[in-house]
């Protein structure tokens, strides 16, 4: 079993950037692939990113390519979203999960989750 934790959130104002990240104990990260995913208040949860467990392979969601960058270390343990250019409609609570076998977008096929961590961007 893996516990995650996010952190990184906060408020800041369109165009900038924020950096989250996921630390994960328990069991190493590494044994698993990582997704990020968010949720907006009355919206359903959305795939933003994932990586492999080798760092090899990322994926993002259309919405966000190009401006966000999913990476992992798997010596501490930790899993990054470099979020740039930032827009209002990202504004959402950020999760990140870790996936047994080939992280997919869908949120449902993951394993373990963080408890979330709140982005707001203002226009």
């Amino acid at each position: 079993q893996v516990h995650l934790v996010e952190s990184g959130g906060g408020l800041v104002q369109a165009g900038d950037s924020l950096r989250l990240s996921c630390a994960a104990s328990g069991r190493s990260s590494s044994h698993y692939d990582m997704g990020w995913f968010r949720q907006a208040l009355g919206k359903e949860r959305e795939f933003v990113a994932a990586i492999s467990r080798s760092g090899g392979r990322t994926d993002y969601a259309d919405s966000v390519k190009g401006r966000f960058t999913i990476s992992r270390d798997n010596a501490k343990n930790t899993v990054s979203l470099q979020m740039n250019s930032l827009k209002p409609e990202d504004t959402a609570v950020y999760y990140c999960a870790a996936h047994f076998g080939y992280a997919s977008s869908n949120w449902r096929t993951y394993a373990y989750w963080g408890q979330g961590t709140q982005v707001t961007v203002s226009s």
